[in-house]
């Protein structure tokens, strides 16, 4: 049985519909979004990324942007995954401690350091770390990174990653993770909104 559109899910568009022939208009790109939703997310081999931690920081991650359906679909994601119904109530405590706004961060000296942001260095609590472990403690306070201030990534981030048993494969497939989930709730949002203004 074939995985519906996620994009399409999230964003409520029913076959038929004015949203549905707008996509229908960029046939690939809308192939493109599910094909990686669905590599990243029903892989058929997970590697050393698991199942469960994919679904841990793709919930603190669409938290992170608000609540939403997108938010709210990887949670219950999240609930459903082997062992993951113990980690929804930390995940949640962690996107209360890294709610903010950005991007931030510090450019190279030179002519764009006059738009230098300061801003939250998120760091995961001491009461979840127990429950998260090393490699989701280092996943979720890179995935911060990546979101909020992206300008400041450098190589002892990735080090960190590596320090808490992550694999350079393994980052590879998290960092595109992240991304699809940023790209992700911007097009819902977007349809969604586009949605409201047409009904």
């Amino acid at each position: 049985m074939s995985t519906p559109d996620i994009i399409d899910t999230l964003a409520g568009i029913k076959p038929g519909s004015e949203l549905d022939a707008i996509r229908a208009k960029r046939v690939q790109a809308r192939d493109n979004a599910q094909k990686s939703y669905l590599s990243l997310f029903e892989p058929i081999d997970a590697g050393d990324f698991s199942l469960l931690e994919r679904a841990a920081v793709a919930a603190f991650v669409t938290g992170l942007h608000g609540e939403s359906p997108v938010a709210t679909f990887y949670r219950e994601k999240l609930a459903a995954s082997a062992d993951g119904a113990r980690l929804v109530e930390v995940i949640e405590a962690e996107i209360a401690r890294g709610k903010t706004s950005g991007p931030y961060g510090s450019f190279p000296a030179g002519p764009l350091s006059i738009e230098n942001t300061a801003g939250l260095i998120y760091r995961v609590s001491a009461a979840s770390k127990p429950a998260l472990g090393n490699r989701l403690v280092a996943a979720l306070e890179h995935a911060h990174l990546l979101v909020f201030r992206p300008r400041d990534a450098a190589s002892t981030d990735m080090k960190a990653l590596l320090a808490a048993g992550w694999s350079n494969t393994g980052i590879v497939t998290f960092s595109q993770l992240v991304a699809f989930l940023s790209f992700q709730v911007r097009v819902v949002s977007g349809l969604r909104t586009l949605a409201a203004a047409n009904a």
